[in-house]
């Protein structure tokens, strides 16, 4: 029975450490600036935070500009539309969806 509670504990600790270790992880894919009533407004955790301010650079190079324009590290440009938002990585979404995944 003791080792029947060791091995339990130590299954629960290990899930619990998982799920900590993930958490900042699932945060950051809520992490943008997304197009929200003609305004580029900045998301962290999934909630606007603030009005982006400034042209902000994105951790691949790219930026958004205040306008709602995204130029990416080898110059194509994108003009974002209502409800599109891009990830702090440089990632596409479309809603709650991944653009070209």
């Amino acid at each position: 029975m003791k080792k029947y509670r060791i091995v339990t504990l130590a299954v629960v600790g290990l899930f619990l450490s998982v799920s900590f270790l993930a958490s900042p992880g699932v945060a950051a894919e809520k992490d943008g600036i997304m197009m929200k009533d003609g305004k580029m407004t900045m998301m962290q955790d999934g909630k606007e935070i603030t009005r982006m301010d400034r042209e902000t650079t994105l951790s691949n190079g790219s930026r958004v500009m205040m306008k709602g324009k995204l130029v990416t590290k080898d110059g194509k440009e994108i003009q974002m539309t209502e409800g599109q938002m891009v990830m702090m990585d440089g990632k596409m979404m479309e809603g709650a969806k991944v653009a070209g995944k």
